[in-house]
């Protein structure tokens, strides 16, 4: 965020302003923790701030500082039209491109608001009268801690900015394992926790409290896991009738494509899961090293995000999608084995 970002963001902030919050489609912990927190450092500066999501978000993220105020784009049309159409200050979250909130896109691109975007994604499209992007960042939450140093506000920072920022941070970085993680961020970290962030009770809020139906789950999605070693590839399959059968709820199956990475030799892991309602199969993919999962997400997928974590979709059926995934694979054969 240059000074010149920095000068017009100060400047639109200087009055009091109506200002919506908007995270993406399907909302991860980095989504929900970051909007969550500068909603509140805004609001702390006296403005009137509301976090809109394109749709519902996990059960294990609701537990979060005034995650229950957020507005469901999906469940509260209206309310989030209005609370659009009155904004003088919109800042999109956690996203490269207005296309992923889903059908909010068209509120959106329709607002007569300033546009603030705070991402970490690669090639972010250009809608935004300020646009704060660093593809070095670990994390969208990280971003917005910066955003308040960058704006003097670190005074502000607070038990419950703290904790909706570590959520993000925490969460996106895989528990800090990932190599996005860096000293900067062990240091944001850091400050979090002296602001009263409490990491294991965060860490048990997120991570253990699994339910007897996500675990198994779990076990078929295992069972499921498929790994080519000449192509050091591992994927998983989940149909929408596997779903049914364990009672499936929204984030019941993050982090398993990190189950197929942890294979001994793998460097590319892949999930294809069912999802009959919007007929489409959702993906997710994730790498270690040099091979970009962002590049073959754009190729292949209609998605992207980093070089080692991204998503996307297909809109062919479960087992066409499988096949033409295995067709691909040896056209990649030397960028992964030299990954």
């Amino acid at each position: 965020m240059n000074s010149e970002d920095i000068s017009i963001t100060n400047k639109l902030l200087s009055t009091v302003k109506k200002i919506v919050v908007v995270g993406h489609k399907n909302p991860d912990g980095d989504a929900v923790g970051s909007s969550l927190g500068l909603c509140n450092f805004l609001k702390q500066k006296g403005h009137h701030v509301q976090v809109v999501m394109p749709n519902d978000f996990p059960d294990f993220l609701k537990w979060i500082p005034e995650a229950s105020s957020i507005i469901n784009y999906e469940q509260n049309f209206e309310e989030t039209k209005t609370a659009i159409q009155k904004a003088e200050i919109i800042f999109t979250l956690d996203f490269n491109a207005l296309n992923r909130t889903g059908g909010l896109a068209t509120e959106l691109e329709q607002a007569a608001a300033d546009f603030i975007l705070i991402d970490h994604h690669q090639q972010p499209d250009d809608y935004a009268l300020v646009t704060y992007s660093d593809v070095a960042m670990c994390s969208t939450s990280e971003m917005v801690f910066h955003f308040m140093e960058k704006l003097e506000g670190i005074k502000l920072l607070n038990k419950e900015i703290a904790t909706q920022l570590y959520v993000g941070i925490m969460t996106d970085t895989g528990s800090f394992r990932f190599q996005t993680t860096t000293a900067t961020t062990h240091r944001v970290i850091a400050d979090l926790m002296e602001a009263g962030a409490e990491n294991a009770s965060i860490h048990e809020n997120v991570y253990d409290t699994n339910s007897p139906d996500r675990l198994k789950l779990l076990g078929i999605a295992l069972n499921n896991m498929v790994m080519f070693p000449e192509f050091r590839t591992a994927y998983i399959t989940i149909s929408q009738n596997e779903l049914n059968d364990n009672n499936f709820k929204k984030g019941d199956t993050e982090g398993f494509v990190n189950y197929a990475l942890s294979l001994s030799g793998v460097v590319f892991a892949i999930i294809f899961i069912e999802n009959k309602k919007e007929d489409i199969v959702k993906i997710s993919l994730r790498s270690k090293g040099d091979f970009s999962v962002n590049e073959f997400s754009r190729n292949h997928y209609n998605g992207g995000g980093h070089t080692n974590a991204a998503g996307g979709r297909s809109l062919k059926k479960l087992p066409e999608t499988i096949e033409e995934f295995i067709s691909i694979l040896p056209y990649y054969k030397k960028e992964l084995n030299e990954s």
